[in-house]
This record gives C-alpha cells, sequence and structure tokens, in this order.
C-alpha cells in the first residue's frame, strides 16, 4: 500500500480544448475544479464530458503534480498549474506514468475505487499553448494515464492510498481494447 494525496480533481461538461491551439481555450463560467467526485463503473465521473461515452476504457484521466514540476525544470518556466493539464485527477506521491497498462485501487477515504489503465495519457499541442513551447514535445511519457472505473465510489482531495496494483497480461489488454464498446 502507498500513500499519496489527491491534489486536484476536475470534471468539466464542455471540451475547452476544441479546434485549433492557437485560438485559445474555449470559455466556460461553470465549476470545474472539485473537493469530491462521484465515479461510475465503467462511465467515468458523473458531471464529465467523457462520462458514459463509448470509450469507457479512457473515461478518466490521472495526472502526476510531479510531472509538471518537472517540465517547468525541463523548460525552466512556470510555474505550472496542474489543472491546466485538463486531466480529472491530479496526484501526488505517485508515479502515475507507471500504472499504465495495469489495474489498482485507490481509496480517497471513501472506499476503494477500482481502475484499469489500458493507454498513456498522451499530450497534445494545447500543452504547449498552456504552459510554454516545448510543453507538448516535451511531456511525451510524462502525460498521465487514462482509465475505466471499475465501481462506483467517489474521490476526494486530501490523503489516499493506492492498493492491489497489477499489471495487464498482453492478451488481456488487446482484448479489451478491441472489444471496447461504440456506443
Amino acid at each position: 500500500m502507498a500513500e499519496l494525496d489527491v491534489v486536484g480533481l476536475l470534471t468539466s461538461p464542455r471540451n475547452r480544448m476544441d479546434g485549433r491551439p492557437a485560438d485559445g481555450l474555449k470559455p466556460y463560467d461553470g465549476p470545474e475544479h472539485r473537493d469530491s467526485v462521484r465515479v461510475r463503473a465503467h462511465k467515468g465521473l458523473v458531471g464529465d464530458r467523457y462520462f458514459g461515452t463509448r470509450f469507457t476504457y479512457a473515461a478518466v484521466t490521472i495526472i502526476a503534480a510531479e510531472s509538471l514540476e518537472w517540465l517547468e525544470g525541463e523548460l525552466g518556466a512556470g510555474p505550472f498549474d496542474p489543472m491546466l493539464a485538463r486531466r480529472n485527477v491530479v496526484t501526488r506521491g505517485l508515479d502515475v506514468d507507471a500504472l499504465a497498462r495495469h489495474e489498482f485501487t485507490l481509496d480517497a477515504g471513501h472506499g476503494p475505487v477500482r481502475f484499469r489503465s489500458l493507454t498513456p495519457a498522451n499530450p497534445c499541442a494545447w500543452m504547449n499553448v498552456v504552459y510554454a513551447d516545448g510543453a507538448h514535445k516535451a511531456l511525451r511519457g510524462h502525460g498521465g494515464i487514462r482509465c475505466e472505473p471499475l465501481n462506483d465510489g467517489e474521490l476526494s482531495l486530501g490523503p489516499a492510498t493506492i492498493t492491489a496494483v497489477r499489471a495487464l497480461e498482453p492478451d488481456e489488454l488487446r482484448r479489451r481494447v478491441a472489444t471496447a464498446p461504440t456506443s
């Protein structure tokens, strides 16, 4: 069991990084940063634009705050707000990128929530806009992970634990992506 902190939670009903990065973020005047979020099995985070979409295996994104701190040093810029990466969950004290292609349980004090991560959350060109030139390229391999929640639960800001980390077998990875729901 590893201890960590959940330092950021984000849900947004709107894709604010739509179109060309040069055009800037789309406006949205509602709340996006949360103190807690409800998680629904195979659907995602309640209130998020990816909730219940056909790509359930990528419904929740997680990134380590340390990845953005590393980026500051790499680019000689910052400080960077980790929430600008637009990941749903920001942690501190966890090597998030190492969890790609794993199942794991995250408990933020409301009971365990099991996740399956099939793919990394690759950065996009928007990172150059919200952080600094070169962020898109530098964040490759440090952009976090995409996950599917496997049970209902709740996540909140504050101390958390991660347990039951299990690497997925190669044939399980192929089967899961190939059989992902399309509607």
